[in-house]
């Protein structure tokens, strides 16, 4: 908000406990408008998001097509730092790369999160692969073109300790209107990620309500088939997390409980498929290279939350065991699992 002439005092601007902060009002603020926006349904909170990343994607291309007019090939050598150990931990080398993982990481949560909202989509069977084959794709272009261009305008020293790399280095290239469009752009376009989180995390309590792993109080659904039960819970928890406690502790936390679950999902493929066509109907998308792949990706994903801080890492146990403790004291009891008649595919 600098750019505009806006600051507010520390206590304001900062989790509880860093630099003098007392809570982070902004992300209170932009939290409880986005659980506004999403009790009002569906249709309006998609209409947004679309919006929202096509003005994203814009930026983004803008960015790296400006980029491209400045960049000095000399700042890509050596493409990989030499190796050394700082203050902070691992620096260059494959060693630096690695440490780095666990951090990037953060930015690739959210396209599994489309798989939420199945039952709110036309054909899931059809879309929902796409979606999430689809945007992880463009991700990660996205996501490497910006890292290219972003090292190619400066050498990759000068964004050390940077907020704001992308606008930095668009006016230290004398392009200081266009790193005005991008950077408000950006600000706007965080809506986006939150949108689909909370979207995501709401109707996953409605579903654990609803199948009695949470109280069914949780599943109710409003005159418009919403669940604002489970959308005001998660909207008090994310305030009093998103505003209460400072961001890299909370990307270091987030990214522990996503790996988590992609190993989970991964080992869970092997008891899924065995019971396609029994009591599962059999899926019209269907997992390649099984049984290696599911296999390689839970070992890459648990050198990925090797890597992670000690803290996150204790946590993430911490935590799973408290989910543990209430699936065996509620979940396990109240669970309408057994309530199901079992699936008998058509002959």
């Amino acid at each position: 908000m600098k750019p505009i002439g806006i600051e507010l005092p520390a206590a304001l601007s900062n989790p509880f406990g860093t630099n003098g902060g007392f809570i982070d009002i902004i992300a209170a603020i932009v939290i409880l408008l986005t659980a506004l926006l999403l009790s009002r349904g569906m249709s309006e909170a998609a209409r947004m998001e679309n919006i929202l990343v096509i003005l994203k994607v814009l930026a983004i291309i803008l960015f790296v097509i400006v980029g491209l007019t400045a960049i000095n090939v000399s700042n890509y050598v050596p493409f990989i730092p030499e190796h050394k150990v700082t203050a902070t931990g691992d620096f260059g080398g494959w060693q630096g790369i690695y440490a780095g993982v666990s951090m990037i990481f953060l930015a690739y949560i959210g396209f599994d999160s489309i798989a939420a909202n199945s039952a709110e989509a036309l054909d899931p069977q059809k879309t929902m692969p796409r979606g999430i084959l689809g945007s992880l794709s463009v991700a990660i272009v996205l996501f490497i073109a910006v890292a290219l261009v972003l090292v190619g305008m400066f050498h990759y020293s000068q964004y050390a300790n940077n907020a704001e790399p992308v606008g930095w280095a668009l006016r230290q290239s004398g392009h200081g209107v266009v790193a005005a469009i991008v950077q408000a752009i950006s600000v706007i376009g965080m809506f986006t990620a939150l949108i689909g989180m909370m979207l995501a995390g709401s109707r996953l309590l409605y579903s654990f309500g609803r199948d009695g792993l949470l109280p069914s109080w949780l599943s109710h659904l409003n005159d418009k088939h919403l669940p604002n039960r489970a959308l005001v819970i998660l909207t008090i928890i994310g305030v009093l997390i998103g505003s209460m406690f400072p961001f890299a502790f909370l990307a270091q936390l987030i990214s522990a409980g996503t790996l988590v679950a992609f190993m989970f999902v991964s080992l869970a493929m092997y008891r899924l498929r065995k019971r396609e066509g029994k009591d599962l109907p059999i899926p019209a998308f269907k997992l390649p290279l099984y049984p290696v792949l599911p296999a390689v990706t839970f070992v890459l994903v648990l050198l990925v939350f090797w890597g992670l801080g000690f803290e996150a890492k204790l946590y993430t146990l911490i935590w799973f065991i408290v989910g543990i403790i209430l699936y065996l004291s509620y979940g396990l009891r109240h669970s309408k699992k057994n309530d199901v008649a079992e699936y008998h595919p058509p002959k």
